[in-house]
């Protein structure tokens, strides 16, 4: 399994415990606010807003919470202004961490996320050490169910899409940032179940871990997004494939 993909795996595993403790919400009208102040409030001239939107619609965030998301970041209703900020490190054993935050008291959070580092055996690095290590891609995941690869592969390459591949009992779409919206799209279109769709970081290489610092390496990633301000979490940690059945 490739790095990206176990990544992916880790990432969906965590996104349904989020979902059952009521985690994910709270993130996405976090995102849809920060996007609406940043790029207002037209969803059709708003790719990040559009994007933020879909993805709480596809975890059944109700309407409501989405319009009042909206309002605040435009400014129609009250609101907290978040600001946008990057962290990078690394964790145990090496793996390079580079984790988002939206945050309203900047000086609690990067003291709250060094103490999460050092408390797992890593380390909050400068502006810059881990981020050219990643690459800004849309990631879309199909289940192998919803369509037959011929047809996936003609639907998104076609949009836009990079790379089409295998993983376990899915399919994993590589899109370009500013291509992700077309082959959502296209996908929409074409009826096909979509079981995540983000625009995330992806490591370009990855770093083996032993046991022992995968353990500690996976406690600080469930920690890390844990945290209320956190948005995402990127790592370049590659484990055990058997320890990916109990990630989350």
């Amino acid at each position: 399994m490739s790095g990206h993909s176990k990544w992916s795996t880790i990432k969906h595993k965590k996104a349904a415990k989020d979902a059952r403790r009521g985690k994910l919400f709270t993130k996405f009208i976090k995102e849809i606010t920060a996007a609406a102040r940043m790029g207002g409030g037209d969803i059709a001239a708003n790719p990040r807003l559009r994007t933020a939107v879909q993805t709480a619609r596809d975890n059944s965030m109700p309407n409501d919470n989405i319009e009042r998301a909206i309002k605040k970041g435009t400014g129609e209703l009250e609101g907290v202004a978040y600001e946008e900020v990057s962290y990078e490190g690394y964790g145990p054993g090496g793996a390079a961490f580079l984790v988002q935050v939206l945050t309203d008291n900047r000086k609690r959070t990067v003291s709250d996320i060094r103490h999460l580092f050092n408390k797992h055996g890593g380390s909050l690095g400068e502006t810059g050490c881990v981020a050219w290590m990643f690459d800004s891609k849309g990631l879309i995941v199909v289940s192998k169910d919803a369509v037959d690869e011929e047809e996936l592969i003609g639907l998104t390459l076609e949009a836009g899409a990079e790379d089409v591949t295998e993983s376990d009992d899915v399919y994993e779409i590589v899109t370009p940032p500013e291509d992700f919206n077309a082959v959502r799209e296209s996908l929409d279109n074409a009826k096909v179940a979509v079981v995540s769709a983000e625009v995330t970081m992806i490591p370009k290489n990855t770093t083996t871990l032993g046991e022992k610092e995968a353990e500690r390496t996976l406690s600080l990633t469930e920690e890390l997004e844990d945290h209320d301000d956190v948005q995402s979490v990127a790592a370049n940690f590659d484990i055990p494939d058997e320890m990916l059945e109990n990630a989350g």
